[in-house]
């Protein structure tokens, strides 16, 4: 192999998932000024790059220091990072959104809002800031060393001795994400909240609405089923996820008739008089695009853009792919499933732990999931496309508890749960703190059948859990 080839297959294994960042950092250079130089030179390389020199590096190395080489070499360095963020192009031109701050560059809230934003939903931001506060929330000291260790987990890479967190850090602080007080690492959830989004449209479109009718809404959407559904099966699945006690009579008066009138669901009575069917409720198109599509865009920077396809199919038509004999069509609809289950259960995303599916074939995918209604709880998920799951499967799931920090394990096998591995896992929740849930293949096409079963099977796993751990006073 000649010299310039091993230096390109070098080079390859350095690519980095977070933005290169070096100079370009608001501890480096004025991101107004810095705009208007783009501007003056837009198109010229040389130029800017110049421009760029003379306004933040001609003194660097004080009276007798830094050579002019070493000068060129961090404006250029600055110029990269403009690029890698996304201010400008290839040719040095300003992108539609460098342009777009170049516009609000003398406002500096607007201005730092913008690239913020940016950051966070394009440039895996978010994933970079749920990582710091799963290792704060762990007690982790975060430094750039234990972030490269925790992002590679999370199958986020950024080279060795790179600075592309820090520099990220730095200029998300200037959008009140990260609080300048909290040592450099701790985040304002509320600031992080309004700038992607999710207060302005999840909770803007929930705020109308009764507790009983938010959680209805809730699991309606989290079933994925567009099509007619009993009302009470809803009613319970919003009861047994989010804790919520409906009304045993009047559930139209109560929850149905104010989500029918702000135009997100349907709802008809199947057959009249007394003793006659419940009502069918059917989600809106206004359902998706106020409810769902704003969740699925939180999850656009952390996933494969394909799973986010399969994500918007029912399950009834994720199950069949899991038998592709395509590894990577099968081990995304793998994931794809994961999600779902977890989804109707209202549990919150946090990583996908293994995210090189050709490494097993399609056949298994971790995801962590986690939920803070009442208290917290962490779910460490195990998909397993096999015929089986053994008692080994479930032994490194438990070896892998104390890292991950989990409180249950969810093992979903599109086969059969072994015995042994459901004798191992009663051991494990007679002698510790944790809960493992077995779902399998019948409790799978039950779930395709009607989503709201998930709750069933949770409920009879939960009794198994209780059972085992009662106590002898």
């Amino acid at each position: 192999m000649s010299k310039k080839k091993t230096k390109g297959k070098k080079l390859a294994t350095q690519k980095s998932d977070l933005p290169f960042g070096s100079e370009f950092s608001p501890s480096q250079v004025e991101l107004p000024r810095l705009l208007e130089l783009a501007d003056e030179h837009e198109g010229d390389q040389k130029a800017m790059q110049e421009a760029i020199r003379a306004e933040y590096f001609s003194a660097h190395g004080g009276d007798g220091g830094g050579s002019d080489k070493n000068k060129k070499t961090l404006a250029m360095n600055c110029r990269l990072g403009m690029r890698a963020y996304g201010l400008i192009d290839d040719d040095a031109n300003l992108t539609e959104f460098g342009r777009g701050l170049y516009d609000v560059r003398t406002n500096d809230a607007q201005l730092y809002e913008k690239l913020g934003a940016h950051i966070l939903l394009n440039l895996k931001g978010m994933a970079l800031v749920r990582c710091i506060q799963e290792m704060t929330f762990a007690g982790e000291r975060v430094t750039l060393d234990s972030l490269r260790h925790a992002l590679e987990e999370r199958g986020i890479h950024f080279p060795k001795g790179g600075k592309h967190p820090s520099m990220m850090r730095l200029w998300l602080e200037k959008a009140g994400v990260f609080d300048a007080g909290g040592g450099g690492w701790r985040v304002n959830e509320t600031r992080l909240r309004a700038l992607t989004g999710a207060d302005s449209e999840e909770f803007a479109a929930l705020a109308r609405f009764t507790t009983e009718q938010r959680a209805f809404l809730l699991a309606l959407a989290n079933s994925g089923v567009t099509t007619p559904q009993p009302a009470n099966i809803i009613r319970d699945l919003a009861a047994a996820t989010y804790g919520v006690r409906f009304p045993d009579k009047n559930l139209p008066q109560a929850v149905l008739n104010a989500l029918r009138d702000a135009g997100y669901i349907n709802f008809t009575k199947t057959t009249g008089g007394r003793g006659g069917k419940p009502m069918e409720v059917t989600p809106t198109a206004k359902l998706r695009s106020d409810l769902v599509e704003p969740l699925l865009d939180q999850l656009k920077t952390q996933l494969d853009p394909k799973l986010i396809e399969l994500l918007t199919q029912p399950l009834d038509e994720i199950l069949p792919a899991l038998d592709d004999a395509n590894r990577y069509v099968a081990g995304l609809a793998l994931e794809a499933l994961a999600f779902k289950l977890m989804r109707i259960l209202g549990m919150d995303y946090i990583a996908t732990r293994l995210r090189n599916i050709s490494a097993t074939g399609g056949a298994e995918v971790d995801l962590i999931f986690h939920s803070s209604r009442l208290v917290y709880s962490r779910w460490q998920v195990q998909c397993k496309n096999t015929a089986r799951v053994s008692l080994d499967d479930v032994a490194k799931e438990v070896g892998l508890t104390h890292f991950l920090k989990s409180t249950v394990i969810v093992m979903v096998s599109t086969g059969d749960i072994g015995g042994d591995a459901r004798r191992y896992a009663n051991k494990i929740m007679q002698d510790s703190n944790l809960c493992v849930v077995m779902i399998d293949r019948p409790d799978l096409e039950a779930i395709k059948q009607n989503p709201a079963s998930i709750v069933d099977a949770f409920k009879r796993e939960a009794h198994n859990a209780m059972t085992l751990k009662k106590l002898d006073l």
